[in-house]
């Protein structure tokens, strides 16, 4: 397996008491592009504050993030700005169980680790993936459209891009 990205690994044994801020650097950012196939990562911050519970890690902030994706329609960059709320909590890992288990909701986000450290970098890579629309469409998308014949409700349907290849 290859080493994350964006790795920031903290010890449950000694948390930070005031709040941390994790910024990625400009070769983590070129790196988490290609890795989510972004056309740029110009930036990646996150603020957290820590809050211990036993074994259980709860980081809390805001994550931010200034992007270029590509348009889903017109294929054009797109500058996209991210500014979204962090709940992440950190657990033990189970053993693995051979029957079927039913997870409680609260235990849907949970994020396990081994040992006493997790990787908070890598939880915050993974939250800009989640946060990363991607059907977004730039100011150019409706022209798009209308040059590929979709702009009408039954071209854009969905089966337009089938219709449209039996016509070619």
């Amino acid at each position: 397996m290859n080493a994350p990205e964006l790795s920031r690994e903290y010890d449950i044994r000694s948390l930070p008491s005031e709040p941390v801020t994790i910024a990625a650097s400009p070769e983590e950012c070129a790196a988490l592009a290609r890795r989510f196939d972004l056309v740029a990562v110009h930036a990646l911050e996150a603020d957290i504050a820590f809050i211990a519970a036993r074994e259980a890690v709860e980081a809390n902030g805001r994550l931010r993030a200034a992007i270029v994706q590509v348009c889903a329609i017109s294929g054009e960059d797109l500058p996209v700005a991210i500014d979204e709320p962090l709940a992440l909590r950190f657990v033990p890992e189970r053993a693995v169980a051979e029957e079927e288990i039913e997870l409680a909701e609260e235990e849907l986000d949970e994020i396990g680790y081994t040992g006493t450290a997790f990787d908070l970098g890598e939880a915050i890579a993974q939250s800009l993936a989640l946060a990363i629309d991607p059907y977004a469409t730039g100011p150019e998308a409706e022209r798009a459209r209308e040059q590929a014949g979709l702009s009408t409700p039954e071209a854009s349907g969905p089966f337009a891009a089938l219709a449209a290849l039996k016509k070619q």
